[in-house]
């Protein structure tokens, strides 16, 4: 049996790195330290001095270990190297786990490209980044296209010049088209150590070589060559404009850390400075165990950060001034082989930065709050919506289901979903009603859940015998409440329907005033009694709505398309339209009729109702 008190007394004097148990044996925390013994004894005295977090990391501790190293500074990297292992419960943790893109420019061969990389590497190409955006990226990228033009396609250059022709991107102008032969290797490279200016961010020098360009191309009467180079000038300084400067006279790639944090949660902000310009920022939420010291959370945040990154600047900037500062330092050196500052300006313009990111973190801790707090309100709207209509269980998955037709023609069905009391667009579904024409609710209502539940059957049993995942299911899962834009007529008929189908979830009509807003909601046994000011009248009443707009959108689209089809008929305006439509309801029983019947139509003449009979007999054949 491990005895802690018998334990604590042979802890050694060295650097090292300690690990504290749980009695499952689960590793709940991993820290290190320059002297073992002072360090991990101080966790086991009585203190008023220790925080919540500490008091109870030490309640659950059944037993340590320790690992004794030559160096703080070996302590400090095999300290990430654990906590990103074993992630233990009570230390700070970075939430994400990202390695970020780069653009490479192979300058290091004699025909360039660019291309996306994550890792750097010492290879002689030069690397730009990282970008924390794939939007930014993918942007950046665009921008190089539309302003320098270089090769997109697989061939490989030299070897492919002059074999075979060029292709679509030369013929729209996405390209130079050095595969033409009409581009010396020296034009080529230019090409390049231009679009290397253009990322270092040496608009200036860049914009200087384009008008030489220019300046000789006009000398030389290449108007084309010069408009070009004209347009490259125009779009290069409307992009430096638009760049955040930060210090035009030091211009140190730098990264800026600050933090926001409550009891629970921190989020940590980092914004990427290069060349004296913020290229991007990134927010992470980290879980900080309760701990409430931002220079710990700084601290540890930045030793998990750049533990795996691939790039370090030579300066760092933090909110707060970190613990052991000094061997940080040397460990980040070690990675890059160079000096590495990191320091908390306290005034001044660098001062300054590390308050805008402070101010980036906040707005991203209380965005969280605001998620929070509303997914919170959700739970608690759905439960009292178990309560108030008698559920066995809160509604995790609402379905609502809407009519939507106009004097009985063209009848469509609607399906919303709301998951955890919010609407998933992604899971709506539309029915266009196949088994009857007219004006009938009920057998509408009747055929859309029918054909809902069948599917859902279908797609079980396509699982069962393995020709179907789960996930690339429509119908599935059932759900826990149904609700139907309608009154109790609506509730009985559906009742009745689901009776047969051997299904019981539980259904509701929602019901309207006099005005067609949302009354609240009726069963089998008559309406229910719901204040107008509840949080699930308003749930109810944004159901009632995205399902009618679902309904009434879809009919929209079909109508549009049926009117636009009788568009197409010689002599049939929107007023024979209209007729036709009056008359016969639906499309399909326009196209069924014969000339005599048509004629009975309002303004529609004989040579009309022979243009529209020759129409659709045209489309049949």
């Amino acid at each position: 049996m491990f005895d802690i008190d018998e334990e604590l007394k042979n802890l050694p004097g060295s650097p090292g790195v300690y690990l504290m148990h749980n009695k499952d044996g689960e590793i709940i925390y991993v820290g290190k330290a320059k002297v073992l013994k002072n360090r991990v004894r101080q966790y086991f005295q009585k203190s008023a001095g220790h925080t919540p977090k500490v008091r109870a990391m030490v309640s659950n501790i059944a037993y340590f270990e320790y690992i004794v190293t030559d160096s703080e500074t070996e302590a400090l990297a095999l300290e990430c190297n654990l906590i990103k292992r074993h992630r233990p419960r009570y230390n700070i943790l970075l939430k994400d786990d990202k390695h970020y893109p780069y653009l490479k420019v192979t300058v290091n061969e004699p025909y360039p490209r660019i291309i996306k990389v994550r890792r750097l590497e010492k290879d002689g190409a030069k690397y730009y980044g990282p970008y924390v955006s794939g939007i930014t990226l993918k942007n950046t990228l665009d921008i190089i296209q539309r302003i320098f033009k270089p090769p997109r396609c697989s061939r490989k250059f030299p070897d492919d010049i002059r074999k075979g022709r060029p292709c679509l991107n030369y013929h729209i102008n996405s390209c130079f088209a050095p595969c033409t032969g009409n581009v010396s290797r020296e034009e080529y490279r230019d090409v390049f150590l231009n679009i290397c200016r253009f990322l270092d961010g040496e608009h200036k020098e860049l914009i200087e070589a384009l008008e030489a360009e220019m300046k000789a191309a006009a000398a030389n009467m290449e108007y084309e060559k010069a408009a070009s180079a004209r347009d490259k000038i125009a779009a290069v300084r409307e992009i430096a404009e638009n760049q955040k400067i930060i210090n035009a006279n030091h211009q140190t790639d730098k990264d800026a850390v600050a933090a926001a944090f409550d009891e629970n949660t921190a989020f940590c902000e980092i914004f990427f400075i290069r060349g004296g310009k913020v290229l991007g920022r990134e927010s992470y939420r980290v879980d900080t165990g309760g701990e409430t010291d931002g220079a710990r959370i700084i601290t540890d945040f930045v030793k998990q950060f750049y533990q795996d990154s691939d790039y370090i600047p030579p300066e760092i900037l933090t909110e707060y001034e970190i613990e052991d500062a000094k061997i940080t330092e040397d460990w980040l050196g070690r990675k890059v082989n160079r000096r590495v500052h990191i320091h908390s300006p306290k005034r001044g313009e660098k001062s300054e930065l590390i308050k805008m990111v402070k101010r980036n973190a906040e707005i991203a801790l209380s965005n969280h709050k605001i998620r929070v707090m509303k997914e919170r309100e959700k739970s608690t709207v759905l439960e009292n919506m178990r309560t108030l209509l008698n559920l066995e269980k809160a509604p995790a998955r609402i379905e609502a289901y809407d009519i939507s037709n106009i004097q009985g023609s063209d009848n469509v069905g609607g399906m919303a979903v709301f998951e955890n009391g919010k609407p998933a667009k992604r899971k709506y579904r539309i029915f266009k009603i196949k088994s009857f024409e007219g004006a009938d609710d009920y057998a509408a209502m009747r055929e859309v859940i029918y054909r809902r539940f069948r599917r859902g059957r279908d797609e079980e049993e396509a699982i069962e015998r393995g020709e179907l995942n789960i996930k690339d299911a429509k119908f599935l899962p059932y759900p826990d409440l149904i609700l139907l834009d309608g009154g109790k007529g609506h509730v009985n008929t559906i009742s009745e329907l689901m009776e047969m189908l051997d299904i019981d979830t539980p259904l509701f009509g929602m019901v309207k005033n006099d005005r067609h807003r949302t009354r609240g909601l009726v069963g089998r046994d008559g309406e229910l009694e719901i204040g107008a000011a509840s949080p699930v009248f308003k749930l109810i009443t944004n159901i009632q709505d995205e399902v009618h707009d679902t309904a009434i959108s879809y009919h929209r689209k079909l109508r549009s398309k049926i009117e636009s089809e009788l568009d197409k008929i010689p002599q049939i305006g929107e007023k024979r339209r209209k007729s036709l439509l009056t008359e016969f309801s639906s499309v399909d029983k326009i196209k069924e009729a014969d000339i005599d019947e048509l004629m009975k139509a309002d303004g529609i003449t004989r040579a009309a109702a022979e243009n529209v009979y020759n129409y659709f007999r045209k489309q049949e054949r």
